[in-house]
């Protein structure tokens, strides 16, 4: 394992674009008065990082901003991108900067990116810092997903300060360490096509290919089958999302990752009670960012990337591609709901089965991650006792639990691995919003043991855990009138 001044910074980003076009190197401002709040020793590992070092004074220097490593070589990257629909032109790194780049003992390349780390030639109006109360939910989200197995930037730690930061109150700034395998985005695309500068947006396409899709360059069409790649990536990312009930709040083409992870966390937030039309940010008047629209969105935002490539691919060829998405998205999540169901072989009644379904928790509103977990222990023709308690009108459960056993009984896998299966995708803890609530709330009392039981209960979402049982219950009452905005 390395220490903080062993680690092998290698930066590709830096060394194959030239600056002012692509990046503006920036010197952390830090915050005042800085200290560790958490630290992950499994995003650690990702780059050979003891876990000691997070009690070394070094380690907190380098990575917080106040003494950077020199082969750090902080850069603000430029991009842009649609926000909401509307074409914003200009947007780029507000407040966090890339550290650097580091190459880990199995030759993966992760960026070191600092989130709150001052101002920077595109914050706009901003402050250019973060608050504990988002690199909180950052942080434990990224992680929660990662752990449910949908691909997602990792949390690194977590920076306190005494410094006063104003959102819609005045909180205390904080900054966050991102791991991630890219920090380019649709966004950095669209820049650099909206510009005209096709020149340097076919270097940068060149750039992600070889570090990111290398296969491509044997292909008689390197840039389609690209695009390709990224479209199958995203429609399995938010087919992902929408089968464990994620909704990203913010799918904004520059909060789009090329290489399909779950990127730029904010008013993000997991079903409770089943809402198809659930908007976990209250800043998105229209739901357009609405759980039941991440698909189509998702969809809209590959045709941005794709309209990028058209100086080097035919049109045709583009809208060929993009048309597959709805193919990769429905194949991936159908696979993912019929696991969940403890469905393994192919029967004609399955999608009334499943549609009905869906109809049932729409109606009822049963909260979505205990249902699927009950589900996986029922035994056909039992009293599901506990199912039960999440329905109001059990006349209409009834029916479709009725119908769902003799679908069972169909089933040659036993009964034991087909719970086991069950089990293994139908997580019994998730990062509710109450839950990282009140780990903020702690935390601005300076207690931050929370945020490392969640990190630790989070970790192993599929297993019963019984010492934890607590955070595996219903959200309460008053949890409905937390308010998460594109500020969280």
């Amino acid at each position: 394992m390395y220490s903080t001044n062993e680690l092998p910074f290698d930066n590709s980003f830096v060394t194959s674009l030239s600056e002012k076009t692509f990046f503006q190197r920036i010197i952390p401002t830090p915050l005042q008065s800085t200290h560790l709040v958490s630290f992950n020793p499994q995003a650690a590992a990702l780059i050979d990082l003891s876990p000691t070092e997070q009690y070394r004074a070094e380690f907190i220097k380098a990575f917080s901003g106040q003494s950077p490593l020199t082969r750090m070589d902080p850069i603000a990257m430029v991009y842009s991108g649609h926000q909401f629909g509307s074409y914003n032109p200009q947007l780029g790194d507000g407040r966090g900067l890339l550290l650097g780049e580091v190459l880990n003992k199995q030759q993966e390349r992760w960026d070191i990116h600092l989130k709150g780390a001052g101002l920077t030639p595109f914050s706009r109006d901003g402050d250019g810092r973060a608050v504990l109360r988002s690199t909180i939910r950052e942080y434990l989200g990224s992680e929660a997903l990662y752990h449910l197995g949908i691909p997602s930037t990792r949390g690194l730690c977590i920076f306190g300060s005494d410094e006063a930061v104003y959102r819609e109150k005045v909180e205390s700034g904080a900054a966050l360490i991102r791991l991630a395998q890219s920090h380019i985005r649709f966004g950095t695309f669209e820049y650099f096509y909206y510009t005209q500068q096709h020149d340097a947006l076919k270097k940068l396409a060149d750039y992600v290919i070889q570090r990111h899709f290398s296969d491509a360059i044997e292909q008689e069409s390197p840039y389609v089958y690209f695009f390709h790649q990224v479209i199958r990536k995203t429609a399995e990312l938010v087919a992902k999302w929408q089968a464990f009930g994620f909704a990203h709040g913010v799918m904004n083409t520059d909060n789009m990752s090329i290489i399909g992870e779950t990127f730029d966390f904010g008013p993000f937030g997991f079903l409770d009670n089943f809402d198809a039309s659930y908007i976990c940010n209250h800043s998105d008047y229209q739901g357009r960012y609405a759980f039941n629209q991440q698909p189509s969105i998702a969809y809209w935002n590959c045709s941005c990337l794709g309209q990028t490539l058209l100086p080097f691919a035919q049109a045709e060829d583009i809208k060929s591609t993009l048309s597959k998405f709805p193919d990769y998205f429905f194949q991936h999540y159908d696979a993912l709901i019929k696991k969940k169901l403890g469905f393994f072989e192919k029967k004609t009644t399955d999608e009334s089965l499943i549609t009905d379904l869906f109809q049932l928790l729409q109606d009822q509103q049963p909260d979505y991650t205990l249902f699927f977990r009950y589900l996986s222990d029922y035994q056909p023709y039992q009293e599901p006792k506990k199912l039960k308690t999440l329905f109001h009108d059990t006349k209409q459960f009834d029916e479709w639990i009725t119908r769902y056993a003799t679908r069972l009984l169909t089933e040659k896998t036993s009964e034991q691995k087909r719970v086991s299966i069950m089990k293994s995708v139908n997580p019994k803890y998730i990062l509710r919003n109450y839950l990282a609530q009140t780990a903020i709330e702690k935390a601005e009392q300076k207690d931050y043991g929370e945020i490392d039981k969640l990190l630790k209960i989070l970790s192993r979402p599929f297993d019963e855990q019984p010492e934890f049982e607590d955070y595996a219950k219903q959200a309460p009452e008053w949890s409905k009138a937390i308010q998460i905005s594109c500020s969280s």
